[in-house]
């Protein structure tokens, strides 16, 4: 009968970058600049979105969560890398690793489902804009957003427990600045294969299907817009859509690098590499999102610039809101 768990380390030292000794307080410094600009742009992307009338839409309504998803997600590494970076203390316990680790998978697969239906709204909008605001009124999108959440922290289930079953006995250094699970199933004293092949079937799996709704959206999406008469027709149905094609480009590009491959064909040589890419899309990418939204998206900056000259339209008296989507 296999046991739970037969681990005797009871806490993990996260490396970080042992290669940039030097220049630990700069990576601090420039790590808690990118957090602070991280948290007050979503901060303002959810904060605006609820004080403008003109954003409460389903769109908006799914970009909210989606920041709402992005400050937990960044807050849940950030803090201790900086930590790391300080070498004030490196260790993490047995338990706050794995917790780290499932609220970083879950909270990722929260994120692809998020932009998966924000690409099958925009589908419903123009290609189906009669039948719209049935299709994605305010229950349907309250019932998405909450399976999105349930769903991914349910999906994430089976890679926790085949991660638990392992034993750890030594050595318990991560040669990464946070506890991801291709460094850590190397730690294992028994063959990690099992939940290798887990880890990957469940992280194949919600990326591939997330990343194919979000492709099979934008060609009928075209198909649709190029159907459009007018030149200023099709570039306004195009403009709704700029900015979350690139905050999904970025965003599953770097995943699909790092999680849809074998953890078995991670190299020694390629640790530093695999480090840069996890830091780009954990760190810099939840930075420049509510970049991308508010440079590329003309309500957003609209809103935006009404809230900084404090003529911001405020909510109207709870019973008085009007339907408007969600």
């Amino acid at each position: 009968m296999e046991v739970w768990n037969t681990t005797i380390v009871t806490h993990f030292i996260i490396l970080g970058f042992p290669s940039l000794q030097k220049l630990q307080l700069l990576l601090f410094f420039v790590g808690l600049i990118i957090y602070l600009m991280t948290l007050s742009g979503h901060i303002v992307i959810i904060t605006i979105v609820r004080l403008d009338l003109r954003l409460h839409t389903p769109m908006y309504f799914f970009l909210s969560n989606f920041s709402f998803l992005e400050i937990w997600y960044t807050s849940n590494i950030v803090p201790k890398m900086l930590q790391v970076f300080l070498a004030t203390d490196r260790s993490i316990s047995y338990a706050g690793c794995l917790a780290q680790l499932y609220f970083l998978i879950t909270l990722g697969t929260a994120e692809c489902f998020i932009l998966a239906i924000m690409a099958y709204d925009r589908y419903l909008a123009i290609c189906n804009p009669l039948r719209y605001p049935i299709l994605m009124n305010n229950r349907v999108c309250v019932r998405l957003a909450i399976c999105s959440w349930v769903g991914a922290f349910v999906v994430n289930v089976p890679p926790l427990v085949s991660l638990c079953k392992l034993p750890f006995c030594g050595p318990n250094e991560i040669n990464h600045f946070f506890c991801d699970a291709p460094p850590l199933l190397k730690l294992s004293c028994r063959d990690p294969r099992k939940a290798e092949t887990v880890n990957f079937i469940v992280a194949t799996s919600v990326i591939v299907s997330s990343f194919l709704l979000i492709v099979v959206s934008y060609v009928l999406i075209i198909v649709t817009i190029l159907q459009i008469p007018s030149a200023p027709g099709r570039q306004k149905a195009f403009s709704t859509c700029g900015s979350h094609l690139a905050v999904v480009t970025i965003f599953f590009g770097t995943l699909m690098f790092m999680y849809v491959r074998p953890t078995s064909s991670y190299s020694k040589d390629s640790v530093n590499f695999n480090k840069l890419v996890s830091m780009f899309y954990t760190v810099v990418t939840p930075m420049l999102n509510p970049i991308i939204y508010c440079l590329r998206n003309k309500e957003v900056k609209e809103a935006l610039r009404k809230a900084l000259m404090g003529r911001c339209v405020l909510l109207p008296k709870a019973g008085n809101i009007p339907n408007r989507g969600w």
